[in-house]
């Protein structure tokens, strides 16, 4: 009899230890609610950086004299930017660049030939400033050195922001403040309390021309065109509820 008696609170101890083993496992593995949310941060910014460049070039029968109308020309650019308001240490002329020219002619017969006619030398020359304003100015009055003999090609200024890592770590906070109100919203309207973070993820940081149709891209868009951008990113946060 008492060997039955052990044996019954033996089984009933492993039945209840079992139900509690279970109970605990199923609470472990019910999936619990969550809200995913994506928050934004946009910002208008404006460059603070400009860099702009140019090319200039002379043609003549020798290497020399070519050189030396090209050399003349550096000296009259160099007057004339610095008559601009930039100083001598912005203006950076790269090296010359020698092409051999050529006319192309057929023969009667339909033979092909080329003549040689001289020699091209040509010369780039870049500003990187902070004064956007004079910079880009600069860039479209250029043509003015036509006016003294010059050959010279303008290429658009490119801009830029040099705070962006500054800007983004702002941007962070506020767009995960974002996240975390529409969050917030959302569970209020369904009834229940927001739980505590379960994930975030960082989008990719783009900047854009203002008022522009660019796409973004995977990589991130960085817009250089524009003097005017929009900065914009994106973080995911999922959270219990």
């Amino acid at each position: 009899m008492k060997n039955i008696i052990i044996a019954t609170i033996a089984s009933v101890a492993f039945i209840g230890a079992s139900c509690m083993l279970g109970y605990h496992y199923y609470k472990a593995k019910k999936p619990s609610a969550a809200v995913a949310v994506t928050g934004l941060c946009e910002k208008p910014i404006v460059s603070d950086l400009i860099v702009w460049s140019g090319r200039f070039q002379r043609n003549a029968s020798t290497t020399q004299e070519a050189y030396a109308m090209l050399k003349t020309d550096m000296e009259k650019i160099n007057v004339y930017l610095q008559g601009k308001g930039i100083t001598k240490e912005l203006i950076v002329f790269g090296s010359v660049s020698i092409d051999k020219q050529y006319n192309n002619h057929y023969t009667s017969d339909g033979n092909y030939y080329q003549e040689f006619t001289g020699y091209q030398l040509s010369q780039d020359i870049s500003i990187e400033s902070n004064e956007v304003e004079r910079v880009e100015q600069i860039s479209r009055e250029v043509t003015e050195l036509i006016d003294q003999g010059i050959e010279f090609y303008s290429q658009s200024p490119r801009y830029y922001y040099t705070k962006l890592n500054e800007l983004k770590i702002e941007m962070l906070a506020e767009a995960s403040k974002d996240a975390t109100l529409r969050a917030e919203k959302m569970a209020t309207h369904a009834g229940s309390k927001l739980g505590s973070l379960r994930a975030a993820d960082m989008g990719i940081f783009q900047i854009t021309g203002s008022h522009s149709e660019e796409e973004y891209s995977w990589g991130g868009t960085l817009n250089t065109s524009s003097k005017n951008k929009t900065a914009s990113i994106t973080v995911k946060m999922q959270f219990d509820i």
